[in-house]
């Protein structure tokens, strides 16, 4: 049970309760897994996948369809932050106005985080520009002008390089710039998703702020955890990312242990199976039956994830191309049952864990 009553997070005049967001993830937090999320509860504040800026206005520009990142944005409940990312001000003002005005999202959120090759080295972008705090105040101003009066918000991660930390002068430059909420991965950009999460480093950067609320996250993936964090750490909030993809309920389970509640458990085998299929289905009700096979194969190994015979399931899921493969697959090889003890003295290897 958490030692103080855990406040809500209050991003401009925006209030999330509980306190616990969802990370937009890329290729995963679309509108039907988001629909999954809000299906269990406990998610105070969602997110789209980041949306590249530059390609928004090219779309638009030329009358196309607007990007799939963007399904369900229009219609689906409030609040929603949808993360945007570009490295020029103009570019990115102009999108967040867009997302205000036609899309009537609830934050703006900018990603200054992402440290995959394509968006750092290829774009300049994301964690990139942590080593240009000039140009990410320039890109925060414009942006929180542009939006006014929705919240712009900004997502960094400690520094670029483990000898480069730099997240105490960002934090400052962030909220010297206008973002009305700071959220810290507790890793560098050249760490990827590799070792722990520093929570120390991020529990220290709220010294460094002023006004705005500092979110954490990295490596949250029990409720025990997202308590220890408010307990042990300066953080107003925290982000939920890779843990959630195959245990949606994590953030009802989360909430519940912020408010002192005993932890629902985890569905059977069975009622995940489930989940995994209505995910599918919803999926399939956008794509149609070709394209959510394809999608929904990461899905399905995230939701095998830590299971017994995870790994086998995986290799047969992963070459589904059809509804008929894939209901076939998942009725005879996701795991749905705790296997029996072996024998130590059979003969017979024992399972595979996945």
């Amino acid at each position: 049970m958490p030692a103080t009553e855990i406040a809500p997070l209050r991003i401009g005049d925006l209030v999330i309760d509980p306190p616990i967001l969802q990370a937009p993830m890329a290729g995963f937090t679309n509108a039907a897994f988001r629909q999954i999320v809000r299906d269990f509860g406990g998610a105070g504040l969602l997110a789209t996948e980041m949306v590249n800026a530059r390609g928004f206005v090219w779309l638009d520009e030329n009358e196309a369809e607007h990007p799939d990142r963007l399904w369900g944005v229009a219609d689906e409940p409030r609040p929603l932050a949808v993360q945007i990312w570009d490295n020029d001000p103009e570019t990115m003002a102009k999108v967040g106005r867009r997302l205000v005005e036609e899309y009537q999202v609830s934050v703006v959120d900018i990603n200054f985080g992402c440290p995959v090759r394509q968006v750092t080295q290829k774009a300049h972008s994301g964690s990139y520009l942590l080593r240009e705090p000039q140009r990410m105040h320039a890109i925060i101003s414009q942006l929180v002008e542009a939006c006014s009066p929705t919240p712009v918000t900004a997502k960094i991660r400690l520094g670029c390089h483990p000898d480069n930390i730099n997240c105490n002068e960002i934090a400052k430059v962030v909220e010297e710039a206008g973002a009305a909420a700071l959220t810290v991965h507790g890793r560098t950009a050249a760490d990827m998703f590799r070792g722990n999460a520093d929570w120390d480093r991020i529990g220290e950067i709220k010294s460094h702020l002023k006004n705005i609320p500092l979110i954490g996250n990295g490596d949250l993936d029990s409720a025990e955890k997202v308590v220890t964090a408010f307990e042990k750490y300066d953080v107003d909030a925290v982000m939920i990312a890779r843990a959630c993809l195959g245990r949606p309920w994590l953030f009802a389970q989360a909430a519940a242990a912020l408010r002192g509640e005993p932890i629902p458990p985890e569905p059977t085998l069975i009622q995940q199976r489930d989940v995994m299929m209505r995910h599918y289905q919803l999926v399939v009700d956008r794509f149609g039956e070709e394209k959510a096979t394809i999608l929904m194969r990461k899905y399905a190994c995230c939701y095998a994830q830590g299971k017994h015979g995870a790994r086998f399931f995986r290799t047969h899921v992963a070459k589904v191309s059809t509804a008929e493969e894939f209901h076939q697959v998942v009725q005879e090889y996701f795991p749905v049952a705790v296997p029996e003890p072996t024998d130590s003295r059979s003969s017979q290897p024992a399972p595979e864990n996945g």
